[in-house]
């Protein structure tokens, strides 16, 4: 031990498993540990056990030093009152709208904390099954949102939520990040390693064409130029594509976490001279903790879906405006914070990895999961995104994908990305759903659905 450094309080199941971790952090933290969770470590300060130590019943001071880490550990742990409002808001019926601004509060300090605690665990687990961990829990807000959405039959709210959310990690987290970090460097440009990037953006290709093609396909057929077997044949092209989408997936993690790690591992960003990250949590503690915020992401989820409507109508805005710029800007708060952070330090290659590896999760992993649950639960969701939508999200990756082509950056590509987000939020917030529309869409389509009536063969 360092002289005159404290010795740190043992955690609830500490002892010979957490010291067993702490050599397994040796050997694997720099790998378990993914840009996502980086990106959140920079909201994340230091907790103070002096105040723990001076509790006189010893043994609630391994309890306290627990709850002191899970619970103040964050920067962002002043939001977290707005968590036990919201559900007693929701109890007290006290209104709708002051429950959804509540639950979209709540959810910042709580999904920073979801990405914590995957962190902790995946210390335990080494590198395989902690990018695993970090695979499926890294957009764990906006995967239980769009459930609890399917689940009430907002098929336009899962629609545009999970659209939002790549349009907001590529034009308004990217480009924020890019002109920060340009800003700061004045006169040069930042350079970044564009392997990574090349990855991201081809998934991402593959992924806006199996959201296309159901489009083309139903306006090909409403324009009487091709006929289809069924009715449902857009449905059924919509699973096909999103099974595709998802062995892409799957490929796409044993690319990053066996055959090519190296290409994802981020850029060493050790401020304190301690080289390797140790875990102040031990597994079953940070297994319960998980489990716990995940019911809390739940619960607000849920509040988040049955009041967004009433909250529509109070605020003069539409659903979609708020599924798709909004609801993203909200839950991903946290992670976006830390991914300008460390692009005003340089570390590009972990901005880039938080934006397009969230980006790639929500398009290629949460979107076909979605359309392949609803199936299961026999609710018809396709990949129709429809064509204001569709197009929005070619025009980003497009221009994603053009600039990061050089392999550096510079304030005027933050200012470009910048700018297509808020010309593509305007035209959202101009919309306005047809009165009575059953999912509240804003969709005005020359094109109805039900012309595929119309040209089965």
């Amino acid at each position: 031990m360092e002289p005159g450094r404290k010795p740190s309080l043992p955690l609830l199941d500490a002892g010979g498993g957490l010291r067993q971790a702490r050599q397994g952090a040796h050997g694997h933290s720099a790998h378990a540990r993914t840009a996502h969770n980086m990106s959140s470590s920079a909201l994340r300060k230091k907790s103070d056990a002096s105040l723990v130590r001076k509790v006189p019943v010893a043994p609630l001071r391994p309890v306290l030093a627990n709850l002191q880490e899970v619970f103040l550990g964050t920067k962002l742990a002043i939001l977290f009152p707005a968590v036990p409002l919201a559900i007693a808001a929701q109890l007290a019926h006290f209104g709708q709208v002051w429950v959804f601004a509540l639950s979209l509060i709540g959810l910042i300090p709580l999904a920073e904390r979801v990405s914590f605690l995957t962190e902790q665990l995946a210390l335990y687990t080494g590198p395989t099954v902690g990018g695993l961990l970090n695979a499926t829990c890294g957009n764990a807000t906006e995967l239980i949102i769009a459930l609890f959405a399917l689940m009430e039959g907002k098929i336009e709210v899962v629609k545009c939520s999970l659209l939002g959310s790549v349009l907001s990690n590529l034009l308004l987290v990217l480009g924020t990040s890019l002109f920060c970090g340009g800003i700061r460097n004045l006169g040069s440009d930042q350079p970044y390693d564009r392997k990574q990037s090349d990855v991201s953006t081809g998934l991402l290709i593959l992924g806006v064409l199996c959201h296309s093609l159901p489009l083309m396909l139903r306006y090909a057929v409403g324009a009487g130029e091709h006929a289809v077997a069924a009715a449902t044949t857009g449905l059924e092209l919509s699973r096909a594509c999103s099974i595709v989408m998802l062995l892409a997936y799957v490929a796409y993690l044993f690319f990053q976490l066996k055959t090519h790690s190296q290409l994802f591992e981020p850029q060493e960003v050790d401020e304190d001279g301690e080289a390797e990250e140790e875990p102040v949590l031990g597994f079953a503690s940070g297994l319960f903790w998980l489990l716990f915020k995940t019911v809390l992401i739940a619960i607000l989820s849920e509040y988040v879906v049955g009041t967004i409507e009433p909250a529509s109508k109070s605020w003069g805005l539409s659903v979609s405006f708020i599924s798709i710029i909004l609801l993203p800007i909200v839950g991903n708060a946290a992670e976006h914070a830390g991914a300008i952070i460390f692009a005003l330090k340089n570390k590009l290659d972990i901005t880039l990895g938080v934006a397009l590896g969230s980006a790639t999760q929500i398009s290629m992993f949460v979107v076909p999961l979605s359309v392949i649950v609803a199936w299961i639960a026999g609710i018809q969701m396709d990949l129709d995104f429809k064509l204001l939508e569709t197009g929005s999200l070619f025009v980003a990756i497009l221009v994603t994908a053009f600039t990061l082509q050089d392999g550096t950056s510079h304030y005027l590509k933050g200012i470009l990305l910048l700018l297509c987000y808020i010309v593509i939020g305007a035209c959202f917030f101009v919309t306005r759903q047809p009165s009575g529309h059953p999912n509240d869409n804003g969709a005005h389509l020359a094109v109805p659905s039900g012309t595929w009536n119309a040209q089965v063969a």
